[in-house]
């Protein structure tokens, strides 16, 4: 399917298929929700919960840009927190692509080396990008995805269930249910009732949180 970028609200850019009218990353602002959804109410939520100095461990399903990743990266450095990195992707962006989007400039050009060796790091091993972040790039299906008790956090960033509905079913969110540690986190942003009732059939205990620039609401579930 043919991919192109395009520039968001924010000024931050993202990956559109046009074919399906469908983008990485808001088109209200790439970069606003990614800090609003994954950041504020994934990771400083999650770090808020933990009264220890262990490595967080976050999963996210749909590496795609890497915007999430690199926003991570960041903020580990500047909280000072390990951080061990799993990112899923069936079908990993190009070199072109990565470079057109322009991330480092755009958000921080001291860490454009770090993005760089985050991107070019090779998939299915585990490396190690700074002092604080280590990163194992998977590419597979998530339905594939069998990991036990292993996350503190996952963003899921799949593309919308317009698209792609069977990447928010119930089977796919008992494998997240299972992927997560006791009072582990999922965030997303999707708010669609289907969701939300898909999570709660798994176990989850979800709530419904202010949306990022351009939508009403989002969804964050917890494994309690």
């Amino acid at each position: 399917m043919k991919r192109k970028i395009i520039t968001t609200s924010d000024g931050s850019k993202t990956i559109q298929i046009e074919e399906w009218n469908e983008q990485y990353h808001s088109i209200h602002g790439a970069l606003n929700e990614a800090n609003h959804v994954f950041i504020k109410h994934g990771l400083h939520y999650t770090l808020g919960l933990s009264d220890s100095d262990k490595p967080l461990s976050i999963l996210e399903i749909g590496f795609g840009t890497g915007l999430n990743a690199f926003l991570t990266l960041i903020e580990c450095e500047k909280l000072k927190q390990h951080i061990n990195y799993v990112g899923v992707e069936a079908y990993p962006v190009n070199d072109a692509e990565v470079k057109a989007l322009d991330y480092p400039q755009f958000i921080s050009p001291k860490h454009s080396g770090k993005f760089d060796k985050m991107h070019k790091a090779e998939w299915e091993r585990c490396m190690s990008i700074s002092d604080y972040f280590q990163i194992e790039k998977q590419q597979k299906l998530f339905k594939d995805i069998n990991a036990v008790n292993s996350f503190d956090l996952i963003y899921f960033d799949a593309f919308g269930a317009r698209v792609q509905p069977e990447l928010w079913t119930e089977s796919v969110f008992k494998n997240m249910f299972d992927a997560l540690k006791a009072n582990g986190v999922l965030v997303t942003y999707s708010a669609k009732g289907s969701v939300r009732r898909a999570m709660q059939t798994v176990g989850f205990t979800v709530e419904r949180l202010p949306g990022p620039p351009g939508k009403r609401e989002m969804l964050r579930a917890k494994k309690n």
